[in-house]
């Protein structure tokens, strides 16, 4: 018979919010953030992870799981906490590696059918999402001086390595070009989402999209834990070697997903982080028996930034997320040509 050992989770403190001063210096310690209750009336607390260096300096927040099915930014602050030496560090990482937790438990996106990426910043007296979003940025979010918030894509699509980041701004294009992903685009944050709510509190704040949902994609984390210590170093908040960078990001202007105007079978042809050229065929959908219906071309030159995998396409459905590349005048106004090579 084979026995299994079974190790009870290590219990850490319950705190209402995070206070940078309760945690010890030269230490990576462990705490619970109470944000609302349940409706058994049991605490839903968020835990969150805190290294703090000897030296003071800046505040670093990295976030995952606002969707619960988005577990590949879990594995990136796990191993980010493994790897680091706070004795070494100069300020204080925090990692919330599972923001939506009701979600992540149910193993569903969202917040009882509320997208939490789209209530932020919430209201205090608000339905419970507004709630929730609320008082998570008024607990946690509130202390950050920088933000990485890691996303991947939704059921049924897949992801490049990519960031959105507004590049108008000097500081977020650097932290975007810093994480070498295989594309950055940017975009404005939209009203509703976490990093849209930490610009408005002055937190220079960007998203990274590491790839697919409810997997763990191990390239991915590997490279996304690269990028977020290629901040770090040049914070000097750790004194390490930057990652080299390996093929330059394609930096694009702006983005637009191509929806199906037909339902039925599905076929996507590019891949991710393929080039697409206008006109060019990119889907096609047909009916059960067989028969075309319909073919979706690329209204632009550009690159797969995501595309959808799911066969069962209805009406309205996306079928592939097209990047259009900026112009080497926009990397020069961006202040990112040097880094995009």
């Amino acid at each position: 018979m084979t026995h299994v050992r079974f190790q009870s989770q290590h219990a850490c403190p319950v705190v209402d919010r995070l206070q940078i001063d309760d945690f010890p210096v030269g230490e990576r310690s462990r705490a619970a953030v109470e944000l609302i209750h349940d409706g058994a009336g049991q605490a839903v607390q968020l835990p969150i992870l805190v290294a703090r260096g000897l030296d003071p300096g800046p505040v670093f927040g990295v976030t995952a799981v606002v969707h619960g099915n988005e577990v590949n930014g879990i594995r990136v602050i796990q191993q980010l906490f493994d790897s680091i030496d706070p004795k070494q560090l100069r300020g204080t990482i925090v990692g919330v590696p599972i923001v939506n937790l009701p979600a992540y438990l149910a193993n569903e996106r969202t917040f009882f059918g509320f997208d939490l990426n789209r209530v932020m910043p919430g209201r205090p007296d608000g339905n419970a999402a507004d709630v929730y979003a609320h008082r998570f940025l008024d607990r946690i979010v509130g202390r950050f001086e920088y933000l990485i918030d890691l996303h991947t894509a939704s059921f049924g699509r897949i992801n490049s390595l990519y960031v959105r980041a507004n590049l108008d701004q000097r500081e977020t294009a650097k932290l975007a070009a810093l994480q070498h992903p295989e594309i950055v685009v940017h975009n404005e944050a939209r009203d509703g989402t976490l990093r849209e709510a930490a610009a408005d509190r002055d937190i220079v704040a960007i998203t990274v999209e590491v790839g697919n949902p409810l997997r763990f994609q191990p390239r991915l984390i590997r490279d996304s834990l690269a990028g977020i210590k290629n901040v770090l170093s040049t914070l000097e908040m750790l004194s390490i070697d930057m990652d080299p960078p390996g093929d330059p990001p394609v930096f694009c202007t702006s983005s637009r997903w191509v929806y199906a105007q037909h339902g039925g079978l599905l076929e996507v042809f590019p891949d991710v982080c393929d080039e697409v050229e206008e006109g060019e065929v990119i889907a096609r959908v047909s009916n059960v028996f067989g028969d075309l219906i319909a073919e979706y071309r690329s209204a632009v030159t550009g690159v797969v930034v995501g595309r959808s995998t799911n066969p069962i396409c209805q009406t309205g459905a996306r079928v592939a997320h097209i990047g259009v590349p900026a112009t080497r005048a926009q990397l020069e106004r961006w202040g990112v040509s040097a880094v995009a090579g």
